[in-house]
């Protein structure tokens, strides 16, 4: 999975669609994202909870598949697909598909 923490994505399909946000976690087995603000739920919880000692209502982010989101290209700030492609050097860098532009290093392949 090519998506990390701290990533700004844009959401593709769903009623989110067009919804850009800051992952929040991600789960590689399972293949899911959470991203700030989208797929927002009501989770009732009772008094003496930690995070709400009064009890009531909590707004929570669950996950969505991470095939649902793009990440979003820093030069032209649009979605965008990703590739990964080896520098002169033999490191490995993901690179966003449609300027080109290096979005971060990958740790090196394996031999």
């Amino acid at each position: 999975m090519r998506i990390r923490k701290g990533d700004t994505v844009e959401v593709i399909s769903g009623s989110s669609k067009g919804t850009r946000g800051s992952v929040l976690t991600v789960d590689p087995s399972g293949g899911k994202v959470t991203i700030e603000g989208v797929n927002r739920v009501y989770k009732h919880v009772r008094r003496g909870h930690p995070k709400s000692p009064q009890g009531g209502r909590l707004h929570v982010e669950l996950p969505i598949d991470a095939s649902n989101v793009q990440l979003i290209c820093p030069e032209t700030n649009k979605p965008t697909r990703t590739g990964v492609r080896t520098a002169e050097d033999g490191s490995r860098e993901l690179f966003a598909r449609r300027s080109g532009v290096t979005l971060r290093p990958l740790s090196p392949a394996a031999k």
